[in-house]
């Protein structure tokens, strides 16, 4: 940097600022001429020395449960857009949703000095943002929920009601539900506001009828597949995520039944694909992107010692031809 600033004949700290991501109190002319010469002489600002001088690493870490989901590889898009447009870079593990990979993980980014974390995989009894919490380590969760911690989702007890009314509305009374992971609130509350309309409306949906799962394809042909082999099968299902739902469309075929004729669908997150499926599903739409985005500002809000609320995004449901002509 020594270098820099002699040739552009400035003093190092201009050069340094000039150099940074806000480049404050240094005029234009100058930031540009001390970054040609910095490019010119091959110069490289080293982040981790920067870090130790001024305290913070500018890295967000981000946890997800796998980013060959689309839902979650949308949703961190849109992270790792917001914090660099903030002037952070992002760090992101995969965690399989399990205990050890997320201890694990999440050691590994302490140890590289974060700024904060934006959890995507919290779980009921999980201690992650409790330890974070603990040690005074911004976090914030996205798209799922804790009780007592800041989170980014979508009104997911509504986008379940929204779901059922639907079906409703369609005449259906003998339903299903895929109900996902027991353990995460998307699943928690999308199937409860689905149980919730249907018990309002006078139709209480049995236990036998509601099915765990994971969150994947695999999961739901499982329990589709639980769900077609009741003697009495239901005329439509619920399912807590689009991967879930298209599970499910296995189970309806093997079953020698046609989607919405014999048994209406109905997906959740809406996914780029749901629209364009051999038969387009109905699905509940969550703004992913929104998710992400607003993750972030409220992350570097808490980084900056300030308050953030919480945030529920409005779901809307989109029909498709899984439920209706």
């Amino acid at each position: 940097m020594a270098t820099v600033a002699r040739h552009a004949q400035v003093h190092v700290s201009t050069a340094s600022r000039a150099l940074g991501s806000d480049a404050a109190g240094v005029s234009a002319e100058t930031v540009q001429r001390v970054r040609e010469l910095a490019v010119m002489l091959g110069y490289r600002r080293d982040v981790g020395a920067a870090g130790l001088r001024t305290g913070s690493s500018r890295l967000i870490g981000v946890l997800v449960p796998r980013l060959t989901d689309i839902v979650l590889a949308t949703i961190y898009e849109s992270i790792d857009i917001a914090a660099g447009t903030a002037g952070y870079s992002t760090v992101v593990a995969n965690t399989l949703d399990d205990a050890g990979h997320r201890r694990s993980r999440l050691d590994a980014m302490l140890s590289r000095r974060i700024d904060g974390v934006i959890i995507g995989d919290s779980h009921i009894g999980d201690t992650a943002a409790f330890e974070l919490q603990k040690l005074g380590v911004p976090y914030v969760l996205v798209m799922r929920k804790l009780e007592g911690h800041l989170s980014i989702t979508t009104d997911d007890s509504l986008g379940g009601r929204l779901a059922a009314e639907h079906l409703l509305g369609l005449g259906h009374r003998r339903v299903g539900v895929i109900a996902g992971d027991p353990l995460a609130s998307t699943g928690i509350e999308r199937t409860d506001g689905f149980r919730r309309a249907f018990e309002a409306a006078g139709y209480p949906i049995d236990d036998r009828y509601v099915v765990g799962s994971g969150f994947d394809t695999r999961g739901g042909l499982a329990a589709g597949t639980r769900l077609m082999d009741l003697a009495e099968a239901p005329t439509a299902i619920f399912a807590v995520n689009d991967f879930i739902a298209m599970g499910a469309m296995g189970a309806i075929r093997d079953a020698g039944k046609k989607l919405r004729d014999d048994v209406a669908l109905v997906g959740y997150n809406d996914i780029d694909i749901a629209a364009t499926l051999p038969v387009p599903l109905t699905s509940v739409r969550s703004d992913l992107s929104a998710m992400g985005m607003l993750s972030v500002e409220a992350l570097l809000l808490r980084m900056q010692g300030e308050t953030a609320d919480p945030v529920l995004l409005p779901p809307v449901l989109v029909p498709r031809a899984t439920t209706v002509g």
